[in-house]
């Protein structure tokens, strides 16, 4: 059956089929968690948290949603974003690195070209700290890509985003079953995204596009079963909403113990008791002002239909007692206290993976030595890069189809160069700089302690090796460039026991 979309070259498609299917008890999963189906059925996705009632991937999506527009959640977000993906004045907060990659020159200018377009096409340099939150988000990002069935070679045209709620990808497996040992194993058949309406769950109705035609990049975080894609939100959702529960719970009771309440005790003599009560009932209509609080708006208003903590109490007196009283019962104290609040807030940006010490907005920020930052920031600056690399793939993957449908690579041989291909994300926080410097500056101090001893117990190639970490190629290059700075006058020659 013909997809929607386009396929690269039908000799791209060839050459799969051609290539050997190794037996396996299971299908391949590099995708990450996705729908998974025998031919002409689907399977559908569903997680429960805990009471949430979490029906479909799509209200998984919305809640991730909700939970990132708190405003804790919103700011540990913001700076993770912020550290991610750094917006310079003048330079593109991406670039490609193809030192490592052995090909020849032209190829690297071309493969640099593509590159560039790539970031055009997804309006990079403006837009990419949405799209790295949209993807940190929701879990996933698809895009759709664009391209002239009739002229192939001019690339991609166009690259939009899709929903995530809209679309899945699907692979279709079959069973077979070893006629030597009898254990069955699964392959992988075809592979697909199907773009529909899944509000309703019926993904039957929704059109079928060829993988080669969307770029789909997860988050990489499968949850416990390993079968459903989660965000990195995931972790927050619990504890979120623990936090807006005891916030609203702590408002109610400011409210309901800050005031000092009346209490009346009514005479009502030698009343029979129907009658009493109906007296208290219209002393209390007659005097009662009533306040309740409004969780949703969160004002107060004037409510006189019901009974609440706001209140007086009114209690009757019979004859022979003590006659009517009004007296009045203090407020609660300790109402300042909200440690439990704070314990809240300080384990929702554990599980965000953001410093505690983000979380004081007053806290002053000094740059100074790297051993003055302490271990939380460096564990924050680790999953940064771990979030970095797992993004990149949103770039390399449609890199791979753009350099496949200008001829410059074959598949076979992006496959070879794929890991030679770097991409270095624009730094704007100056720890790794105060890194390298520090770093530099304790090998130039020993560097310096040593030198009385090069050529007596140690060499000049031992001292580059294990003191400045200078690798063969390094040390070469270093070694042209003093020559001809020193033929060109531009250093002088060193004196004797100096090198």
């Amino acid at each position: 059956m013909e997809l929607f979309g386009f396929e690269i070259t039908k000799k791209i498609k060839a050459s799969r089929q051609e290539k050997k299917e190794l037996p396996a008890l299971v299908p391949d999963q590099n995708d990450d968690a996705i729908i998974t189906s025998a031919a002409g059925g689907y399977y559908g996705q569903y997680i429960d948290l805990g009471g949430t009632q979490v029906t479909n991937e799509n209200d998984l999506i919305r809640r991730y949603r909700w939970c990132a527009s708190q405003p804790e959640v919103d700011q540990a977000i913001s700076d993770i974003v912020d550290q991610a993906i750094a917006s310079g004045e003048t330079s593109s907060p991406l670039s490609i690195i193809l030192e490592d990659l052995d090909q020849p020159d032209e190829v690297k200018e071309e493969i640099i070209d593509q590159f560039n377009h790539v970031l055009k096409l997804l309006n990079f340099n403006h837009m990419a700290a949405d799209i790295f939150r949209s993807w940190y988000v929701d879990g996933r990002l698809y895009y759709h890509l664009m391209v002239d069935p009739k002229n192939p070679k001019l690339g991609i045209q166009e690259m939009r985003k899709v929903d995530p709620t809209a679309i899945r990808k699907v692979k279709e497996i079959t069973t077979k079953q070893d006629k030597t040992t009898g254990v069955q194993t699964e392959q992988v058949t075809a592979e697909y995204f199907v773009y529909g309406d899944y509000e309703s769950g019926n993904a039957t109705s929704g059109i079928k596009v060829d993988k080669n035609a969307v770029i789909y990049c997860p988050s990489g975080l499968v949850d416990e079963t390993g079968e459903k894609t989660i965000s990195y939100c995931h972790k927050a959702i619990k504890i979120i909403n623990q936090l807006r529960m005891l916030e609203d719970a702590l408002v109610i009771y400011r409210i309901s113990r800050a005031p000092e309440r009346r209490i009346f005790y009514v005479d009502v003599g030698n009343l029979a008791k129907g009658k009493a009560e109906q007296y208290v009932q219209s002393i209390m209509s007659k005097y009662r002002n009533k306040l309740v609080y409004d969780v949703d708006t969160g004002q107060i208003r004037d409510d006189r239909k019901s009974m609440a903590m706001l209140e007086d109490f009114w209690l009757p007196r019979k004859e022979g007692g003590r006659g009517t009283e009004i007296t009045t019962l203090p407020g609660g104290e300790n109402l300042g206290q909200i440690d439990d609040v704070i314990f809240f807030q300080r384990k929702l940006y554990k599980a965000l993976n953001v410093p505690i010490g983000r979380l004081e907005t007053d806290a002053a920020f000094t740059v100074g030595r790297a051993t003055e930052i302490n271990r939380e920031e460096v564990r924050f600056q680790k999953f940064i890069d771990k979030l970095r690399k797992k993004f990149s793939h949103l770039i390399l993957d449609t890199l791979k189809v753009q350099l496949l449908l200008k001829g410059v690579v074959t598949e076979k041989d992006w496959e070879s160069i794929r890991e030679d291909i770097t991409l270095d994300f624009l730094e704007d926080n100056y720890f790794s700089e105060l890194k390298e410097m520090e770093i530099l500056r304790e090998r130039i101090e020993m560097l310096a302690q040593l030198g009385e001893y090069v050529g007596t117990y140690y060499s000049n190639d031992w001292i580059r090796r294990n003191i400045l970490r200078q690798d063969d190629e390094t040390i070469e290059k270093l070694k042209k460039e003093i020559e001809d700075e020193k033929k060109s006058g531009e250093i002088e020659e060193p004196e004797e026991g100096e090198f």
